[in-house]
């Protein structure tokens, strides 16, 4: 528990003896004003209920907390605001019990899948992948610290008309070629055939709109769409020809997604694939029409008419038969919540899909599965560049391998620059240059609130001052070299008064816990992101006005260090959640 905390709690207390008021909560802040205090107490609701002014309120609760409280040291009112000075042994207390709490974690007893990441096997990922990715995770990860069981999941979308499009293109101007032929990484050369296959694709709508069709009509008429169409059928009939060729592609993807993740730094706990569960999603849907819950329309197509929920109608299954996305999404769902027992499933997916899955929830819901109140859906705005949105077909994106070498090469030439790791192996270098490089990226990504869109800027996310990953990383390893001089080990300190900038650092510090807990109910990185920004500048107010090393009290010296070395950890423990390493030398 932070002082805040305490202070609120005991301040309730005097107010139910002295003015008879149960429930009354008095906004409490840090005191940032010249008037002596750490803490500034709000009374101004109290004015209305007590028919009183606001200074006379602030001296009776000031005198009844200093008589009836053992924490506070004298208080002022200025102006209807009461401004308390805590006692030294509560900072000192408090720092003690944040430390000694520091790696406790009260298990909730409840399981939460997260599901991100979620590609399509057509191409490579992006920048907008990225995001996906560090959210995705970081949210697991903040989960976790706030005492939930995590289930990290993707579902790979690995069939569709996309899919057959890249496999179509393949098999027309492929030549046999592959990646190990090309010495191509896999997902990229799959991508580009999916490229290959727009271009070709918009060259025969052109033939055919000079031959008097019309846009609308030379797109459905276009050969090579009609092409890709049948070799899903074929797929979606088991055609051994197409499925093999499907695996073999499919294989090549997935071995250059596994590097792309492993050097972004996630993981999976569970991976499904669409091709398993839209036959899952069709067994419901006949389900669905049995309880009257769906209907089916002359053509075959099946529909939801969700109009009395303010939405629309939905098609699940087309008249040929065939899956849409949400029959499969159905299907996922239930699979997963009869696999696991999960109480709580996040879709981390972007805002353009939050019509989807309303619908989703809503179906679901229809169908007669309760827990489908426990699903949320973590919607987060676009990544977009200086120059504008990124487009997949036309093969205008930023790739996340790309861009992860980019950040990977200006860390390097910063640190070169700064010639700071001169005494460090070339191995060690390298191992900083990447963490540090994506370390910029990961912050840059998550201290953006997800629900905004953002706009992402390389050159402004390594910079080594201001609220970005290497300037949180530098203070870091400032603090392990100071440690590292010092030999420092923890020990307990007693009769040590406390400066402005101790007690504000112990404060952060108290803190950390309450953000986690917030971050985690919010799904939420960018707090965590921000707290240990503001822990960083605090901490470094509190490093320029005390001297440690040179401090001559061994006492006073003693809690300095202390208090760096939780300052480091927290830090540490911070960015972890984020997905983002530290080192000791920059």
């Amino acid at each position: 528990m932070n002082i805040k905390d305490i202070i609120e709690k005991k301040l309730s207390e005097v107010i139910l003896n002295v003015y008879q008021l149960k429930d009354i909560k008095l906004e409490i802040q840090e005191n940032k004003t010249e008037f002596e205090g750490d803490f500034t107490i709000v009374t101004f609701p109290l004015v209305k209920q007590l028919k009183k002014n606001p200074e006379s309120i602030g001296v009776e609760l000031g005198e009844a907390l200093t008589e009836q409280t053992e924490l506070f040291e004298s208080f002022n009112v200025v102006k209807g605001f009461l401004n308390v000075k805590v006692k030294n042994e509560l900072f000192v207390d408090n720092f003690r019990s944040v430390h000694d709490g520091f790696s406790t974690i009260d298990k909730k007893n409840s399981t939460v899948m997260v599901e991100y990441s979620s590609p399509n096997t057509n191409k490579p990922l992006h920048l907008g992948h990225i995001r996906n990715n560090l959210l995705g995770f970081s949210v697991a990860q903040i989960l976790k610290e706030a005492g939930y069981d995590v289930i990290k999941t993707q579902i790979i979308n690995d069939r569709g008309i996309h899919i057959c499009k890249s496999m179509l293109a393949w098999e027309k101007f492929g030549n046999g070629q592959t990646p190990e032929t090309t010495n191509t990484k896999g997902d990229k050369f799959v991508g580009n055939y999916y490229v290959e296959f727009d271009k070709n694709y918009k060259k025969e709508i052109s033939e055919l709109v000079a031959q008097g069709e019309t846009e609308e009509q030379a797109k459905k008429d276009a050969p090579v769409m009609k092409e890709a169409q049948k070799m899903l059928l074929d797929w979606e009939n088991g055609d051994e020809t197409v499925r093999n060729l499907w695996a073999e592609m499919n294989s090549w993807v997935y071995k250059g997604f596994n590097e792309t993740y492993k050097r972004l730094g996630v993981d999976f706990d569970q991976v499904q694939y669409e091709s398993n569960t839209y036959i899952l999603g069709k067994d419901l849907i006949q389900a669905g029409l049995d309880k009257g819950v769906l209907y089916q329309k002359e053509d075959g197509s099946v529909w939801c008419d969700l109009t009395d929920e303010g939405l629309d109608q939905k098609l699940l299954l087309r008249s040929d038969g065939t899956s849409v996305y949400m029959t499969q999404d159905l299907g996922t769902a239930v699979e997963r919540f009869k696999q696991n027992d999960i109480q709580k499933l996040i879709y981390t997916v972007g805002n353009e899909q939050d019509y989807h899955f309303q619908v989703l929830f809503k179906i679901l819901k229809k169908l007669g599965y309760e827990w489908a109140d426990q699903l949320f859906h973590l919607s987060y705005g676009m990544v977009e560049l200086p120059e504008g949105k990124m487009k997949s077909r036309e093969g205008t994106v930023v790739d996340a391998d790309d861009l992860m070498q980019e950040m990977y090469e200006t860390a390097k030439s910063k640190a070169q620059e700064l010639g700071k790791l001169e005494t460090l192996s070339d191995e060690e270098k390298e191992a900083s240059y990447e963490t540090v490089g994506l370390g910029a990226l990961k912050y840059f990504m998550l201290k953006v609130d997800p629900k905004k869109k953002m706009l992402f800027n390389p050159a402004e996310s390594i910079d080594f001052n201001g609220n970005t990953g290497p300037f949180i990383q530098y203070t870091y390893a400032r603090i392990q070299s100071l440690l590292s001089k010092a030999e420092f080990n923890y020990k307990e300190t007693n009769d040590v008064t406390l400066n402005q900038f101790e007690k504000e650092l112990i404060m952060q510090l108290a803190n950390f816990k309450t953000v986690v807990a917030r971050s985690a109910e919010t799904l939420s990185p960018a707090l965590v992101a921000n707290y240990v920004y503001d822990l960083v500048k605090s901490y470094n107010s509190f490093y320029q006005n005390n001297p440690i090393l040179n401090q001559d009290d061994e006492n006073i010296k003693q809690i300095r260090l202390n208090l760096s070395d939780l300052t480091a950890k927290t830090i540490r423990k911070s960015l972890k959640l984020l997905g983002i390493g530290t080192v000791n030398r920059m």
